[in-house]
């Protein structure tokens, strides 16, 4: 198992490990190598797994008077990452949403590209005001973009963001940095804005974007893997679905999350090796 290492000094917005240090009447006081500290409110103290001098892994932001403040909940995004957070309130001077914490994410005014409304979800990027050492959210994200393109290569696989519908497709953020785009033609599954995927480089674009694809470029889904995947659709649904080789290809992919080439070539094997039988409108189990 791999030796915790204490973090040296208090990171707002991110994970620390930190000492449990003292016990209070408040909670637990932990501390970075450079002894400065943080409390831990009694609400996720737990005595038995936090004995005095053991390392916790806590995420440290701050409190309603802009106070340090750690916790044992993670949020759904930590500094310099993206979620899809949903509004709780609204004030003339910006909106607040909800990212997984007591406290509540505040978007200012001057961070919001249109009109927030409650109970609507928008994708944002977390942030930090270097003066006030507050958090917030910020719909602005154009300029947080990486333009440094080293290291990154035809079919690297990297974490991506759904971050809007267009005509091709739909754009992402990759890898927390990079700005990306999955095209319709490519997309076998349903997608939707918020949606984190694992995305493969298709290609390092001239404009400091990048083009992505859901599956390793030049490596198709396996036969096995399809078959597998239409027989468990067919049990589910007690072993007769309304699909033949003249079906939808919108129908398929929506369905299957394959193309219409793939679902024919699965079918005729799935034919062929006696698994399925072809009728007139559907196919049935064997």
């Amino acid at each position: 198992m791999e030796q915790k290492s204490q973090t040296l000094t208090l990171k707002i917005g991110e994970i620390n490990t930190l000492e449990v240090a003292r016990d209070t009447d408040y909670g637990y006081f932990l501390e970075a190598k450079d002894e400065s500290e943080v409390l831990l409110p009694n609400v996720y103290v737990m005595e038995d797994e936090m004995p005095m001098g053991s390392l916790l892994d806590v995420f440290v932001y701050t409190d309603s008077e802009d106070r340090p403040v750690a916790t044992t909940k993670m949020p759904y995004a930590k500094l310099g990452e993206y979620g899809y957070f949903t509004v709780v309130d609204y004030k003339q001077y910006g909106a607040f949403v909800n990212w997984g914490l007591p406290k509540d994410l505040f978007v200012p005014l001057s961070q919001q590209k249109e009109h927030f409304n409650i109970g609507k979800k928008y994708l944002l990027r977390v942030c930090l005001d270097e003066q006030t050492g507050r958090l917030y959210a910020t719909q602005k994200i154009g300029k947080y973009f990486n333009r440094d393109m080293k290291g990154l290569h035809k079919n690297k696989a990297l974490e991506a963001i759904v971050l809007a519908k267009t005509p091709l497709g739909y754009k992402v953020v990759v890898d927390n940095q990079y700005e990306g785009m999955l095209f319709n033609n490519e997309i076998f599954e349903n997608i939707r804005i918020g949606d984190k995927k694992k995305v493969y480089i298709k290609n390092v674009r001239k404009d400091f974007k990048l083009d992505v694809s859901l599956q390793p470029i030049g490596k198709k889904e396996s036969v096995d893997e399809s078959e597998a995947k239409v027989l468990k659709l067919l049990e589910e649904a007690d072993g007769l679905l309304s699909f033949t080789y003249k079906s939808d290809a919108d129908e398929i992919k929506k369905v299957f999350g394959m193309s219409k080439k793939s679902f024919k070539r699965t079918l005729t094997k799935l034919i062929e090796n006696k698994k399925i039988e072809l009728l007139d409108e559907s196919i049935k189990i064997i």
